[in-house]
């Protein structure tokens, strides 16, 4: 069967046959001419700035751009805690008569004791779902769901790519989610707006793709540290969070300096106390308590991996519910401000419930609803976020931590020996364990949570539950955040960075082809499958009603269905798991998208989610081979120190007619293709250099003018 993809996409002109246009006046013409010279002349002044920037060494660099990004993490961050507090006010308190209770760092405020206006709860969660729904499908669709997955993702996969949209969309629509009661996280949106504005300069000053993603990377860490007041937590996250088992230890320094700028910023305007009070403080004093740390890491795995699959399970749910995207949030509010009316421990961020808990004020809460708020918890996030509302999932996990350590204490407290009478060790080291193995940043969730609650003293005990919860939960390999890699050497760039690396300066849309055939998920199964095998296709994108892309689906699986009912439409078969590489990306994503999709083609989509195109493997070979013959005896960055050198293999070259192994180059020099005869070959030790070859090496600055003198 052929790939999915046809002729090469061109863009439509208007003939002299065109509609005419009314003729402007002179005036008209004048005034365009000029505001396209003050755009161009801005856009130079930016590239100026571009060249001088990267004209700099690794400190003075991430010194100026670190500085900057924490900023706009600090000014974005008070925005969005603004803008939340006055949606809480007019939803919660306004339209339903609840106030909830505060952490001691925002006024410590106890809350309503009871609902004023009960039947309003459910219809104002509602309420606020719906307009957040609206918004984000409207507006920006790259905005549903828990913000820092994805941001995670433009790490990996397109740094420069997030629309500055979607960081005033992400604001105002969590803002509508959480403020009307939707149990969310603060620093999933204050994530994406730093981490967009890392994105923005990767743009506008044409950072290199290493650059790019460390700016990002660093923009995440600066945002949570700032809206949690913790900074050090905040620049370990950075270099964290954006793998399971590895760490961006470029992103670390820049980020520590980031985030301690956006901390003083948000302080400034909020204070700058820990988020919450541990009366009394704590500190370990008691070994025989490391057994019932032990006890809360192991349930701590178990509860970490049951949120993962709980809430991907319902993002996998609702997106075979037969209504309109926009429309799906407001059900999953709804279902939270049922639960709520039961338990309003639900509700909203629950950090002033997590303070209560730390404080002992729920020692008279029956120790079955106590046993129950984990579970609870979990419930109302996958209800609130799952289906595409708009918030974020650090929060609630560590609430969910906080709840699962408050309520192994009140099961211990009675009848184990050495378990003591303060709940706040373990509400602490429930944060700690639980969210710290889930997200796969356990050191950064243990140095964030000892800052938010000034109690640095528990990272010590914490050490044995955040060590077991982190290895159950490696063993299962889950995480919260689907977009992390497993490592550095996963990475797309990676990959790129030691092989392909041009690809990460070529567009995907530069090379996509139109498809084939595109599929709607309401086709019959016999009529998908008479057109796949007429097209003889592999397999196609499916979309839904609104053109928006959903997943793909093979013709081989349509071609097992037997004796089904001639209605039978194709959306039980589709493959939802299949993602789309967006046409902004750099082709280094489109190579990466293409190993994960086990397929000789992936859908590319535009930023509205809608399909575009269609890229094969043999669209990016091709794609590679132009821009190599493009960039002979040209030069690329790779890091500080080492460059991408392609050039022709001249007749009289001392590598021509030897194998790589023998070609003598200089130590630290690696070949990483050839291109002969229209053909990109992937080089071992004993592949052979012929005159006429276009070969592309990684070489040391340093050496890069002896190679230069070998190779031609």
């Amino acid at each position: 069967m052929e790939e999915q993809g046809g002729k090469p996409r061109r863009s439509a002109s208007v003939g002299p046959a065109g509609p005419t246009r009314p003729t402007k006046p002179a005036s008209s013409s004048a005034d365009k001419s000029k505001a396209v010279r003050r755009k161009r002349g801005g856009h130079r002044i930016v590239t100026a700035i571009g060249h001088r920037v990267n004209a700099l060494g690794y400190l003075p660099k991430w010194f100026l751009l670190a500085s900057v990004i924490g900023v706009i993490a600090g000014l974005g961050a008070s925005l969005f805690y603004e803008c939340l507090s006055l949606s809480t006010s007019f939803f919660l308190g306004f339209l339903a008569g609840y106030h909830p209770p505060t952490p001691a760092g925002e006024g410590g405020l106890t809350g309503s004791l009871s609902y004023l206006r009960a039947w309003a709860i459910p219809l104002v969660v509602t309420l606020g779902a719906l307009l957040s729904g609206i918004l984000v499908f409207k507006l920006a669709p790259e905005a549903e769901g828990h913000g820092t997955d994805a941001a995670i993702d433009a790490v990996h996969h397109d740094p420069r790519g997030i629309r500055l949209r979607v960081v005033f969309v992400k604001i105002i629509a969590s803002a509508l989610t959480i403020g009307s009661g939707g149990s969310g996280g603060r620093e999933g949106p204050t994530a994406q707006i730093s981490a967009g504005f890392g994105s923005l300069l990767a743009r506008a000053l044409d950072l290199p793709p290493t650059d790019g993603r460390i700016a990002v990377s660093v923009g995440i860490g600066s945002g949570i540290g700032a809206i949690f007041g913790a900074p050090l937590g905040g620049a370990l996250i950075a270099a964290e969070i954006v793998y399971r088992n590895d760490f961006e230890y470029e992103a670390l320094l820049p980020g520590a300096l980031a985030s301690i700028v956006a901390f003083a910023i948000f302080g400034a305007f909020f204070g700058y106390m820990p988020l919450f009070s541990v009366p009394g403080g704590y500190h370990f004093d008691h070994p025989s308590q490391l057994i019932w740390f032990a006890v809360i890491g192991i349930l701590a795995g178990g509860i970490g991996i049951l949120y993962s699959r709980s809430f991907y399970g319902m993002v996998s749910f609702v997106h075979k519910w037969p209504i309109s995207p926009m429309l799906r949030p407001a059900l999953g509010g709804l279902g939270v401000g049922l639960t709520a009316l039961a338990l309003p421990e639900v509700l909203g961020t629950g950090y002033g419930w997590v303070q209560k808990g730390i404080s002992n004020q729920l020692l008279h809460t029956p120790l079955i609803l106590v046993l129950l708020l984990p579970l609870a918890r979990i419930l109302a996030t996958s209800f609130s976020i799952g289906t595409g509302g708009s918030g974020g999932v650090f929060g609630p996990g560590m609430v969910i931590g906080a709840f699962t350590g408050l309520a192994v204490w009140r099961v211990l407290e009675p009848i184990a020996p050495g378990v003591g009478h303060s709940p706040a060790p373990y509400v602490i080291i429930g944060m700690m364990a639980v969210f710290g193995g889930i997200s796969r940043a356990p050191i950064a969730v243990m140095i964030m949570v000892g800052q938010m609650t000034g109690s640095m003293g528990a990272i010590a005990p914490a050490m044995v539950a955040v060590a077991i919860s982190w290895f159950i939960v490696s063993h299962f390999d889950d995480s919260i955040y689907r977009s992390q890699l497993h490592s550095r050497d996963d990475a797309a760039h990676a990959l790129t960075q030691f092989g392909l690396h041009l690809l990460a300066y070529l567009r995907v849309s530069s090379i996509a082809t139109t498809p084939l055939l595109v599929l709607d998920e309401t086709t019959t199964v016999d009529t998908a499958y008479e057109e796949l095998t007429r097209a003889d296709l592999p397999g196609a994108p499916v979309v839904n009603g609104n053109s928006q892309y959903l997943g793909t689906i093979d013709t081989q699986a349509l071609a097992e269905v037997i004796d089904h009912p001639e209605d039978m439409t194709i959306k039980a078969f589709v493959n939802y798991e299949v993602l789309s590489v967006p046409e902004a990306a750099w082709l280094d994503v489109g190579l990466e998208a293409l190993t994960k999709a086990e397929k000789h083609w992936v859908t590319v989509t535009n930023s509205g989610g809608k399909v575009v195109g269609i890229l094969s493997i043999g669209d990016l070979v091709a794609g590679y081979r132009r821009v190599l013959e493009q960039n002979i005896g040209e030069t690329s960055q790779i890091t500080d120190t080492i460059v991408a050198y392609q050039e022709i293999v001249g007749a009289n070259s001392v590598i021509a007619s030897k194998r790589v192994a023998e070609a003598g180059l200089p130590l630290g020099c690696i070949i990483a293709t050839l291109s002969r005869n229209n053909e990109l070959i992937f080089v071992n030790g004993q592949s052979e250099i012929r005159p006429g070859d276009i070969i592309s090496i990684l070489v040391t600055k340093t050496k890069l003018d002896e190679v230069r003198m070998m190779v031609t």
